[in-house]
């Protein structure tokens, strides 16, 4: 369990950076830093293969298509959800509501597996709940609703689903009798986010970046398309193998606090009282959470 919980936190600092990388490569778009990001995850997955230990074998067809659209639509499908959500509902709503992820899956999950008692599940996620919202409420309270905000919290919507989809179908496919070598699987997951990579090239612009910008640019898509994506994705996969999904879930909330701690550094200031609380309750929430369900397990020894 606890290599479990190192490896979730460890892929919640990695994609903790997506919330900086897009300040840090402009004038380059969010869209030319995905492309870039899940165009190298793909292409190391595909060069991987070369060597005989993370070549896939003995994946059913069933498998290689589930892992292929995990990689495709779980990462590049997200990606234009929450892109369109952004811009139909201004920057407030969505965070707010993709927010609310961890939760959301961690009922889903709980409800399907029995994991853990309700009564000791629902304290740690009304913490995690009351953080996201106490996080965004500055940011909600600033904000002018847009005229198209309706589309907006639909597009969020539809990320929050694709992600809670992702989560369980990761989660059923490592759980399973025939679960496949975790290497393996980072490795086809790899091959459908660059294969959905190519898919966004017919949306992007040719543009002449600035003098200076593309080396920058450069650094920061192989950050994040080894670390951010492959390396984030096998520490994922390796987590959703050895935890339950309800506890595993509630890990994502420190992807907020890694990303609010490393936007903190990247703007050169300190949290507001609000951002502080916020994020406190959510980490109290998860340690609520895991000693949750440690105690489940010594009870069962």
């Amino acid at each position: 369990m606890l290599v479990g919980i190192l490896a979730g936190l460890a892929t919640c600092a990695l994609w903790g950076l997506s919330f900086v990388a897009p300040r840090a490569v402009e004038p380059f778009t969010a869209l030319d830093l995905t492309i870039a990001r899940y165009g190298i995850f793909g292409l190391v997955s595909a060069l991987l293969m070369i060597l005989p230990r993370f070549r896939p074998k003995g994946l059913s067809c069933g498998q290689w298509l589930r892992g292929m659209l995990l990689g495709g639509a779980g990462y590049i499908g997200y990606f234009i959800a929450v892109a369109h959500a952004v811009r139909l509902a201004g920057p407030a709503i969505p965070p707010l509501v993709i927010g609310l992820m961890p939760v959301v899956l961690a009922l889903i999950a709980n409800a399907r597996d029995a994991a853990l008692n309700w009564a000791r599940l629902l304290p740690p996620l009304m913490l995690i709940g009351a953080g996201v919202l106490i996080v965004n409420a500055s940011t909600l309270r600033a904000a002018d609703a847009p005229p198209e905000v309706l589309p907006g919290i639909l597009a969020a919507l539809l990320a929050l689903a694709i992600w809670i989809v992702y989560g369980l179908v990761n989660s059923a496919v490592m759980t399973a009798p025939d679960a496949p070598d975790g290497l393996q699987w980072t490795v086809v997951q790899g091959l459908g986010a660059g294969v959905g990579s190519l898919c966004l090239l017919p949306l992007t612009s040719p543009t002449i970046p600035p003098e200076g910008h593309l080396t920058g640019f450069i650094l920061w898509a192989l950050v994040m398309g080894l670390a951010g994506s492959w390396l984030a994705t096998w520490f994922w996969v390796i987590a959703s193998h050895r935890l339950p999904l309800a506890l595993a879930a509630q890990l994502i909330v420190a992807e907020t606090v890694f990303g609010l701690t490393f936007g903190f550094a990247f703007e050169g200031r300190a949290p507001s009282v609000a951002e502080a609380f916020g994020a406190s309750i959510q980490i109290v929430g998860v340690c609520l959470a895991i000693w949750a369900f440690q105690h489940r397990n010594r009870q069962r020894e």
